[in-house]
């Protein structure tokens, strides 16, 4: 394993040289966004940077933007802003109110909610963004910039829900970068932002979601490696067993894709170690998309590859939901916001 993370740092000047010659990962993200056009909701006016990252993505037309907050405080509190054809929305004042607390109303009532309630709700600002999404009046939302994880997750659950068919809401991370093990100048992690712990079920939901993820956002052909400490039952114990079932149900739900598991990092990167460890593997030595078993090892991993390895880390990008809606880390810069509008506008089905 010290040899592969001494690799990684090694390599990071020539990734860096190979990325700045063909164009980042994230620039031809980019560029699939404008010709895709879709109209995203960004919920926090309030947010200078979130304000930033609007008025970039109108300007290079990455997508059409609705931002939520008082028209007059946006202006007030970013005078050097250009607003041009940004569409601002105040949930308090929109015309839309009554029709987005009734439709609030019809999906709580069940929980309890009250239409005074659902009248209230509805004015708050990430709220009001998911009933705009869950309305067909937005193709996707972006929050979380100076909000919790909680705040953004909670209206999507509502309101949103899952896709059919999905459990549980699922996060990846592009990892951008590349040595000797990388194929493809970036690998896919899942999941490292969002579930603590899987069924097996889930871990397969999990990954036939990222490997969709990996091939309509990443434009990768998906190689899938069900990630454990141990390789082709090298060692017994319930986490393994996990992994293999996940494996097992992942298989018999996604037949065509090429996954493999259990496997241990090394053999599934590796082709040496793969010839040792699993021959005959489809996936093993050259696998671009690793499923970790548990959030715990998922975000140990990703934060060793982008510290130690100088890979660039973007994300954790959510799957899982009927419509696109992701969530931000409020440590993030106004041009970490572009990059989720451009995710989020190719993620809508």
């Amino acid at each position: 394993m010290a040899g592969f993370f001494n690799e990684l740092k090694k390599t990071v000047s020539a990734a860096a040289r190979k990325i700045n010659e063909s164009g980042t990962v994230i620039e031809e993200i980019k560029k699939k966004a404008i010709a895709a056009n879709r109209k995203i909701v960004l919920c926090e006016g309030e947010d200078q940077r979130v304000v930033e990252a609007a008025e970039e993505c109108v300007r290079t037309k990455i997508a059409r933007i609705v931002l939520l907050g008082d028209p007059e405080q946006i202006k007030a509190n970013n005078p050097d802003i250009d607003l041009t054809g940004i569409e601002i929305v105040d949930p308090a004042k929109s015309e839309k109110l009554d029709e987005y607390a009734a439709l609030l109303y019809e999906l709580r009532k069940s929980k309890g909610m009250t239409e005074e309630q659902a009248k209230e709700q509805a004015k708050d600002n990430t709220f009001f963004g998911a009933l705009m999404l869950k309305n067909g009046d937005v193709d996707g939302l972006v929050s979380g910039a100076c909000h919790s994880t909680a705040n953004t997750l909670r209206p999507g659950l509502q309101i949103i829900k899952t896709a059919p068919g999905v459990s549980a809401v699922s996060s990846f991370n592009l990892m951008v970068g590349t040595n000797k093990y990388v194929d493809d100048g970036m690998l896919i992690f899942a999941d490292c932002g969002l579930n603590p712990t899987y069924t097996a079920e889930g871990l397969a939901e999990c990954a036939i979601a990222t490997a969709k993820s990996a091939q309509e956002i990443a434009g990768l052909t998906p190689r899938v490696a069900m990630l454990s400490f141990s390789t082709k039952g090298s060692a017994k114990h319930d986490l393994v067993t996990l992994v293999q079932e996940a494996t097992k149900i992942a298989k018999e739900k996604a037949p065509d894709l090429a996954l493999d598991g259990e496997l241990q990092l090394d053999a599934a990167l590796v082709p040496e170690v793969a010839a040792l460890k699993a021959p005959g593997s489809p996936v093993a030595g050259h696998a671009n998309v690793l499923i970790f078993p548990d959030l715990q090892s998922g975000n140990i991993g990703y934060k060793l590859v982008e510290r130690l390895g100088g890979f660039e880390a973007i994300g954790p990008i959510c799957q899982g939901f009927a419509k696109p809606l992701n969530d931000l880390s409020r440590g993030c810069k106004s041009a970490d916001i572009v990059s989720a509008v451009a995710i989020t506008a190719l993620q809508v089905k």
